[in-house]
């Protein structure tokens, strides 16, 4: 709990990468003995602000201290140094190897001057160090074989490992840890509360990254508040409620940078009924309409990508169905989808969309080879015409057909993928994060241009972590959680504080769940 002075402290940390202020003066403080919740929509800052407490990135400017001293992190072995762990929501631990091999990974103890590995030894301090967490665990059982709640306690116990070598005791350690339920079960995740608790107890103190309302409350002291860089409010978890914590993190106002032009809306084009993939969707349904945009948000870890994917064929659906114009798809990879007049705009253009060297044409052309090619060959004038028409559609700024894509901004290159697929004039067109890392003049753009395809008839199925973006484009907007569709709002009813409610379960859904 808050004493004179904390732990951590991280006093007007700023950075800034090309074209976004990710922090602007943040301060951020840890007391010993305390799990600080640390809050905020996705964007927010919080990943560059933990970036920088573990010597992943170095801050323009601010300093951090700890027990009221000045550190400098310039690494994570420095940030391991003083006792700083993070545990991503990815766990490092490699799954072939013993629990000991990999809580002593890289520092395992040696004997005699050949410098041996001593493995009596590193499975005595492993096991020792497992049974003081009380986690149940056989320090010789291989990590593949663990629950993925067992590999986060792992994970922990490594990070105290580290701690105590660098000789900041057991009881003076921070550990952060990002999105630790995301892939626990609510049995699991309490087993993991425990473990805080008991860590807490011995004076270690965790900082807790979750978009799950709920557990804040149920295991934070205090929390804080992030809000597009800035510091919004340091609050104890017993003076707020679900309902304050959402108005702090929306905090903002819908701009009216996305007009929205109503087409008629037709029958149903795309539906999915009771999808799951065996990973992240547990009975996800949808029906996307004719000539409308909908909007599908929710937080990190929801299944929003695991969605679009599962609806082109790039995952295998292990039950449930999905229909196109009424008639059910087999899809099995994303070439189905494409003939059955499907295009999907992927959240990671450079590694899932684009062919950074090749050229603007062969990026467009691509998709519609069979009908620009003859007896194998590809027609070069008629992939010149195609690509061409779409770089003047589309605006598209590239001092020729032949410019590398690699070399164009963000906007053009998101530009060039929706061009792709265009030319294969879609019945539906999904599109995962379609402005990420673009500029505010190529958003509207793109805007520009799924209101235009809405009037063509087309179906547009849009996933966005920007609220005031699925607010502004869509027609309706669905809510997932935990792999499910949660909650469906008309453009009329729809609200960011009703949106937020329903991704972490603070309340009632506000709409219904289709």
């Amino acid at each position: 709990m808050p004493t004179d002075v904390p732990l951590l402290r991280m006093q007007g940390i700023s950075k800034a990468f090309p074209g976004v202020q990710a922090l602007q003066g943040v301060d951020f403080e840890v007391a010993p003995g305390e799990i600080h919740a640390l809050v905020g929509e996705n964007g927010a800052g919080k990943s560059t602000l933990m970036k920088i407490l573990t010597g992943a990135l170095r801050p323009d400017s601010g300093q951090i201290f700890l027990r009221g001293r000045p550190v400098e992190i310039p690494s994570p072995r420095a940030a391991q140094a003083l006792g700083i762990s993070m545990i991503h929501q990815e766990l490092s631990l490699i799954p072939y190897l013993t629990v000991g091999q990999n809580i002593f990974l890289g520092r395992e103890p040696r004997r005699g001057r050949l410098g041996l590995v001593d493995w009596p030894r590193l499975y005595r301090q492993a096991q020792a160090l497992l049974d003081r967490l009380n986690v149940g665990v056989d320090a010789r059982a291989e990590v593949r074989d663990l629950s993925i709640a067992q590999q986060q306690m792992v994970e922990v116990a490594k990070a105290l490992a580290l701690s105590a070598e660098a000789g900041q005791g057991f009881g003076a350690t921070l550990i952060a840890m990002d999105e630790p339920t995301s892939t626990l079960t609510e049995r699991e995740t309490e087993v993991l509360f425990d473990l805080m608790r008991s860590l807490k107890a011995a004076g270690v103190s965790l900082i807790f990254i979750s978009h799950r309302l709920e557990e804040i409350f149920r295991i934070a002291d205090r929390l804080t508040v992030l809000r597009d860089g800035c510091l919004v409010g340091v609050r104890s978890a017993a003076e707020v409620d679900a309902n304050d914590v959402v108005r702090m993190m929306v905090g903002r106002q819908l701009s009216e940078m996305y007009p929205r032009t109503n087409a008629a809306r037709g029958g149903a084009a795309l539906e999915a009924r009771n999808l799951h993939d065996g990973r992240e969707l547990h009975g996800a349904s949808l029906t996307v309409h004719s000539g409308e945009i909908v909007g599908v948000a929710g937080l990190v870890g929801a299944g929003r990508t695991a969605l679009a994917e599962t609806l082109f064929g790039v995952r295998r659906a292990t039950v449930g169905e999905v229909l196109l114009a009424g008639q059910p798809l087999r899809l099995r990879g994303p070439g189905d989808a494409i003939r059955c007049g499907m295009g999907f705009v992927p959240e990671d253009r450079k590694g899932q969309g684009l062919f950074l060297n090749m050229a603007v044409r062969e990026n467009i052309a691509i998709s519609s080879l069979r009908r620009l090619s003859r007896l194998g060959f590809l027609r070069f004038a008629a992939a010149d015409r195609l690509a061409g028409e779409f770089v003047r559609r589309l605006a598209i700024r590239t001092p020729s057909l032949r410019q590398r894509v690699r070399n164009l901004s963000g906007g053009n290159q998101q530009k060039v993928i929706i061009a792709r697929w265009l030319a294969l004039n879609p019945k539906v067109l999904i599109l995962d994060e379609p402005t990420r890392g673009v500029d505010v003049g190529a958003k509207a753009e793109i805007h520009g241009l799924m209101n235009q395809l809405a009037a063509q008839g087309v179906a547009v199925l849009m996933i966005s972590s920007e609220l005031p973006e699925v607010l502004g484009v869509s027609d309706r907007i669905l809510v997932m959680r935990a792999g499910r569709i949660v909650a469906e709002f008309s453009r009329g009813e729809a609200t960011e504080d009703a949106i937020m409610r329903a991704a972490t379960g603070a309340g009632g859904n506000g709409g219904a769940a289709p």
